[in-house]
Formats: C-alpha cells, structure tokens, sequence
C-alpha cells in the first residue's frame, strides 16, 4: 500500500513537471512573434531592439551565478513556484510597456528569473528521471519545444486576427497562474542532497583535489553549454537565410530549413528516451553526434535545397538528445543542489549573445550563410565532443 502511495506521489510529481516544462515553452514563444509589434509601440529601430533585448538575455547569464546559492537556501519546489510567480507578472510588464526602459525592466525580470525556474524543474525532472525504468529528460525537453511550436502559433494567430498585445499576454499571465496551481500541488516537496564538498577549511590533499575538480567540471559544464547552444541556435536562426540568401527561395521554401531542424529536434526529442534505454547513454550520444555532423555537412556545403532540407532536419534529430543529457548531467553533479546547472545555463546563455554576432559577421562578409553556418556550428560540435570526453575524466575524481 505504501509502495503504491509513493508510486502515485511519484507520477503525480511528474505530471507536473511534464506541465510546467511545456508552459515554460509556450510562454517563452508567446513573446517572440509579437516582438515587431513591441518595436512599432517603443518607436525604437530593430538595432535598438537588439541592444534591449540583449542586455534582458545579459540579466539571465547573470541569473545563472546566484543559482546554486538559492537552491541551496530554498528547496527546488519553492523556487519553481516563486521563479514562475515573477515570470508570470513580468508579461504584463512587458505588453504594457510604452517606454524602453519599461520594457527592459520586463525582458531582465523575465530572463533572469527564468534561469531558476529552468533549474528548478529540470533538478525534479532529473531525480524523477532516475527513479524509472525508462528516462524522461528527453521527453521533457521534448514538451519544452512542442510548446514553444503551439505558444508560437498561438501568438502568431492572435496578432493576426487584431488581438492586442496587451490582451494577449494579461490572458497568458492568467492561464498560466492557473496552470501553476497544478503544477505546485504536485511536485516533489523533499529534494534529493548529494554528497556535500568539502569545507574551504579543510586542507587534506584529497579534499583539495576534489575542489579542483568541481571547480573544472563547473568550468566544463559552461564551455559544454555553450558548445551546444551554438550549434542548436545557428542551425534553426539560420537555416531560412541558408536557402533565401545562397540559393534565392522564396519565403514558403526557405521556412522549411527552420521547419525541418524544428521537427527534427522535436521528434528526436520524444523518442530519444527509448532509443537510450535500448542502446544506452554512450550509444546514443554517438549516434546523435553522427547524426548533427551529417546533417550539418549536407545542410551547409552541398547545394541542393532538397538535401539542404533534410540536412538541417538530420541536424535536428541529432541535436534533440545534447541539452537533455546535459542538464540530466548537471543535475546529478555532487554539493548544492543547482550549481551544475548554474553553470550550464551560464555559459549556454552567454553564447546566446556571442553566436548570433558571429554568424552574421561571417556571412556580411564574402562567404556565403552556409559557410559562415559551418564555420561556427562544426568546430562548436568537435569542441562539445571534446569537452564530453574531458568531463567523463573529469567527474569521477568528485
């Protein structure tokens, strides 16, 4: 009766972490479609625009260094709720906004407690994740990106029909509070310690070798995330320009290299929990580097839009299972409770400012977008494979 309980407890706490990892998504994708719209209200230019909403991704890298010291204060159940709360008041922030600054205070509310919230359920993703037969962190991610798909449809079609932007977002807010009534009810309460590191006080050679590591695999962690958001926002930014600007499609055609990464990934994404309890972790991380390298060969340097096509969606099926695996990896690292994926998120964040200049610079130049696409998504894939290796040598030394 009792394993029953527990059993039912368990489910239930993943119900809700399936959910929120979904709403994260939607409300996410409910903010960029209408971000043309924000520009017109600001009556800022589009280069402006990119200065705001850089500096809000700025407070998110940021965000990322306090979250080890708050999952250590407050129990991961606390800071999904409270995380969400703040979430969910700053998109009235943001559709109210009739200033610049207004709408910077908005983005920087918005990224830099999305970074906890983002720890928060993948911390209880992770320990679910390990108590089952078959993993769900694949999944999860899945849901993440199935929700970006319908909140940005959503948003897309509500703009589209006149709805105000203002409108939009204050029933956004609200459904969202809704949703999270369920979600907190059902997470789990207790969160799972590992072996605490070694006081700074302590001056054993072992204890000190320990430190080392952890402080390299917090430094791996960030390099690693950001290796893979590098390849992930390239290949579906870019993927449109790939085939507008190198080969002259017309917008319906070029939509299918972002279309195809998308799908590929979302695919790769729900069933890529079956595939690694078939053939593995270390199989499957094989096959999904196999599978972005090819993709992105025949994506960036054979010109053919079809093969372009299905490059970027063999591409996606590749990239679909990377953060999954790292954030699973972050989570279980030993110490407080978040520190790992602090430093994941840090350092993906970051590359999120740094891959976009990049890549445009590349192709303003005389090479065409998919060379610019290879210069930086190749070396980023051969640097996550490296810093994977360095990790696996890394961690049992903790």
């Amino acid at each position: 009766m009792t394993d029953g309980l527990a059993a039912g407890r368990e489910r239930r706490a993943l119900q809700s972490v399936a959910t929120q990892f979904f709403v994260n998504g939607a409300m996410f994708a409910s903010i960029s479609p209408r971000l043309p719209e924000i520009r017109t209200r600001l009556e800022i230019t589009t280069g402006t625009l990119g200065v705001l909403l850089a500096i809000g991704s700025l407070a998110g890298v940021l965000g990322s260094l306090s979250v080890g010291w708050v999952m250590e204060r407050f129990s991961s159940r606390a800071v999904l709720i409270g995380g969400a709360l703040v979430l969910v008041a700053s998109l009235p922030v943001i559709g109210f906004a009739t200033t610049p600054a207004m709408f910077l205070f908005g983005i920087m509310l918005f990224s830099s407690f999305d970074v906890l919230v983002d720890a928060a359920m993948n911390l209880q993703g992770s320990w679910l994740s390990a108590r089952r037969p078959v993993p769900v962190m694949n999944r999860l991610h899945g849901l993440w990106s199935l929700g970006t798909v319908i909140g940005g449809v959503i948003a897309s079609q509500v703009a589209g029909v006149g709805v105000s932007l203002q409108l939009h977002l204050v029933v956004v807010a609200i459904v969202l509070l809704a949703v999270l009534v369920f979600v907190g009810r059902g997470l789990l309460v207790t969160d799972e310690r590992k072996a605490a590191v070694p006081s700074p006080d302590v001056r054993s050679d072992a204890e000190a070798a320990v430190r080392r590591a952890r402080r390299s695999l917090l430094i791996l962690m960030a390099l690693i995330g950001g290796c893979s958001i590098m390849i992930e926002l390239t290949a579906s930014d870019w993927a449109a320009f790939r085939l507008t600007d190198d080969f002259g499609a017309a917008p319906g055609l070029a939509g299918l290299g972002f279309v195809g990464f998308t799908a590929g990934m979302t695919i790769g994404r729900f069933g890529g929990d079956t595939v690694q309890a078939r053939i593995g972790t270390s199989r499957l991380f094989c096959l999904g580097v196999g599978l972005t390298a090819t993709g992105l060969v025949f994506a960036t340097m054979i010109d053919s839009e079809p093969v372009v096509i299905v490059g970027f969606f063999l591409a996606g099926i590749g990239v679909a299972t990377q953060f999954p695996k790292l954030y699973d990896d972050a989570a279980k690292l030993p110490g407080r409770p978040g520190v790992g994926l602090g430093a994941l998120t840090g350092g993906s964040r970051l590359a999120l400012l740094i891959a976009p200049v990049v890549v445009g610079s590349l192709a303003a130049s005389s090479l065409s977008v998919g060379s610019a696409i290879a210069l930086v998504t190749l070396p980023a894939l051969a640097g996550f494979v490296i810093l994977d290796r360095m990790i696996e040598r890394v961690r049992p030394r903790l």
